[in-house]
């Protein structure tokens, strides 16, 4: 039996990656593995413990020593650090701020991508994050990089604040969000960008709803030609 596919989905904060790839895991009955989330659960953990975020090697032995844990919900998915659930503690401006010194060290990255590929052993997973098509799953049988207006970015990552109770300036936001554009796309370790065969979509004025459309159907002429291909 042929094993089930991965799609990675990639692009940059406030694309909109997240709720697409989560959208469409279910659409497709598939598992949600959301890699950012994985970054954000070692600096949540690291700021907790006063861990020095500026060394490589106090970061590393804090991420060989923590157990994380994704568990699939209906709606998203749930972050276990330890055993506690912290789904909402890393999603805090305070971790989003920091992340980018768990996401730039090389021993951190080396063991939360085994964990990211131990996770999606036997395929069936939608895969999210900055650099799932590139280096995580670079052989993944469906690649998307998502892209979507500054302002609009800015604007979502706002409202997502407000839900939780936190305020935020939406300028400010946009200034965040081009800081991280940058230090994701210029950094020498997995860097943000797109992978050759991914296929762009831009979310700027589209819905949920029209991204999720434009996804499943590139996914099922994928599968279409997969199945000639096989005939």
């Amino acid at each position: 039996m042929r094993k089930l596919p991965i799609i990675a989905i990639d692009g940059p904060a406030g694309s909109g990656k997240s709720t697409a790839a989560r959208n469409l895991a279910r659409a497709l009955g598939f598992r949600f593995l959301d890699t950012g989330a994985m970054y954000r659960a070692v600096t949540w953990k690291a700021i907790r413990d006063g861990v020095d975020l500026n060394d490589p090697e106090a970061l590393v032995r804090l991420t060989r020593g923590t157990r994380l844990r994704l568990e699939p919900v209906d709606g998203g998915t749930r972050v276990f650090v330890d055993g506690a659930d912290v789904s909402d503690a890393i999603r805090s401006e305070a971790v989003s701020r920091q992340v980018y010194h768990v996401a730039g060290c090389a021993g951190c990255r080396a063991l939360i991508v085994g964990m990211q590929r131990e996770f999606a052993a036997g395929g069936g997973v939608v895969a999210e994050g900055r650099d799932i098509g590139t280096v995580v799953f670079p052989d993944a049988e469906v690649k998307f990089f998502l892209q979507a207006d500054a302002r609009e970015r800015a604007g979502r990552r706002v409202a997502q604040l407000a839900q939780r109770g936190e305020r935020a300036d939406l300028h400010a936001v946009m200034r965040d969000i081009a800081m991280r554009d940058r230090r994701d796309s210029e950094r020498e370790l997995s860097p943000l960008k797109q992978a050759p065969d991914a296929i762009v979509v831009d979310t700027t004025d589209n819905s949920e709803e029209q991204t999720l459309r434009a996804l499943v159907e590139v996914v099922t002429k994928k599968a279409m030609g997969m199945k000639n291909d096989e005939a």
